[in-house]
Parts: C-alpha cells; sequence; structure tokens
C-alpha cells in the first residue's frame, strides 16, 4: 500500500506543472480591466466587444448577460437592466483629435427648448449650443463618471440648485444649464470665457486662479466652446 501512494504521489506530482499550465475553461475568460478613471474590474466578457472602446463621445453601459457575465459595451443592451457608468465631456480632452472649426454642428436640435429658455434668461442660443455640444454631443442621456448628467451635464448639487428634478429629461437640463450658466456669466461680469471655465471647473478655481484654470481640461474646454459658440452663431444668420 505505501508503494502504491508512494507512486500516485510522484504521478500527481509530474502531473502538476501541466495541470497549472492549462487553464480552466472559465478562468481563461477573466480578464483584469483597468477603466479609463482608475477603476480596476475583473471580468470574463468577451475582449471582442466594444466593451472599453470608449471614445469618450459615447455612453458606456454596464450589465450582466444571460450568463451572469459583468459586461460593458457602448450599445444599450435590450433586455438586461444596466448602468451607465461613463461619459466624459466631449470637449474636454486635450489631445482630442476633432477638428472643432469643421467638426459637424448640431443644428436643428432642441431649437424650441433653447430659444426659449435663453431669451429667458437673456443668453445668446448660439452659446447655449455650443456649451451642449461641447458638454454632451447633444446626448441627453449622457452620465459621467463623477455623475454629471444630461445634455448639459449637471452634477446633481448643481441640478437642485437651479430646481432641476430630472437631470435626464431635456427640457428641465436645458433650463437648469441655462439658468447656471447665465449665473456665471453675470457673476463675471459678461466675461464668456471666465464665464465657461466656471461653468467647467467651478466658480472657485477661476476665483483662485484669477482667471481661466490652469487645467489642460479646463482651457481646452473654453477654446472650443468659443470656436463653437461662433460657428453656432454664424449658422443662425
Amino acid at each position: 500500500m505505501g508503494r502504491a501512494v508512494h507512486l500516485l504521489i510522484k504521478t500527481l506530482l509530474c502531473l502538476l506543472p501541466v495541470m497549472l499550465a492549462t487553464p480552466s475553461a472559465t478562468a481563461d475568460t477573466v480578464r483584469r480591466v483597468v477603466h479609463p478613471d482608475g477603476r480596476v474590474e475583473y471580468t470574463n466578457a468577451a475582449p471582442a466587444q466594444k466593451a472599453l472602446a470608449s471614445t469618450g463621445r459615447a455612453t458606456v453601459y454596464k450589465y450582466r448577460d444571460q450568463n451572469g457575465v459583468v459586461t460593458f459595451s457602448e450599445a444599450r443592451p435590450s433586455s438586461a437592466a444596466y448602468d451607465v457608468i461613463r461619459f466624459e465631456c466631449y470637449a474636454c480632452k486635450p489631445d482630442s483629435k476633432v477638428n472643432w472649426h469643421q467638426t459637424r454642428l448640431f443644428t436643428g436640435r432642441y431649437d424650441t427648448e433653447i430659444n426659449t429658455t435663453a431669451r429667458e434668461f437673456d443668453i445668446d442660443p448660439a452659446l447655449v449650443r455650443a456649451v451642449i455640444h461641447a458638454e454632451s454631443a447633444f446626448n441627453p442621456q449622457a452620465v459621467s463618471s463623477k455623475g454629471a448628467q444630461g445634455l448639459m451635464q449637471l452634477m446633481p448639487g448643481t441640478a437642485r440648485e437651479v430646481g432641476v428634478s430630472n437631470a435626464l429629461d431635456a427640457s428641465q437640463n436645458i433650463r437648469g444649464g441655462v439658468n447656471y450658466l447665465a449665473r456665471m456669466i453675470e457673476l463675471h461680469d459678461g466675461d464668456i470665457k471666465l464665464a465657461t471655465a466656471a461653468y467647467n471647473a467651478g466658480p472657485g478655481a477661476v476665483r483662485r486662479h484669477n482667471g481661466v484654470p490652469p487645467y489642460a481640461e479646463t482651457r481646452a474646454y473654453v477654446e472650443r466652446v468659443g470656436i463653437l459658440h461662433e460657428r453656432y452663431r454664424l449658422a443662425s444668420n
């Protein structure tokens, strides 16, 4: 009996390297994913999916498929509960390859809401369109990793401050965003660059730096909003 046990142990020791080198059918699909915002997640979603190929212009949906697999996709699932996990400010990426002087404008979208609200708060509607374009590329369901929501990317606190109960409702979002933008313009004596910098980085950052904050994202945003503002203004003539 002792000799049989000895042979069995010896056989298992010989086979062990092979066993360890051969991943199981389920283990070999588990991947470590580092998200753009630094979060780390382990998933067995097929790597061929567009799970993490966010362009910065798209919403990314997180859900479990019919097999229980945690999945990330730019395509909204049709038959599963999901969380919207990422949408970053469209015009904030400093190394964006978009040609802001030529990129397609979103003319004709939400015209009634924009024009009505812009008149109410005495703001150029072309500026409103420029901010919406820069914030969300006119995506009413955009939700950022920081929690900003909707067309004008209202943070929950800001939404409450301007009386918005549902930031994913386009009409409410536009009215709240224009209200807040008007406050930033008034706070900065009509200076559009400082107002849009404050809209992006917060009025406190503008105050601390006595001008447009030295953040690459904010400076890119202010410049691009300015370009889009002029283009939407010309397009409305």
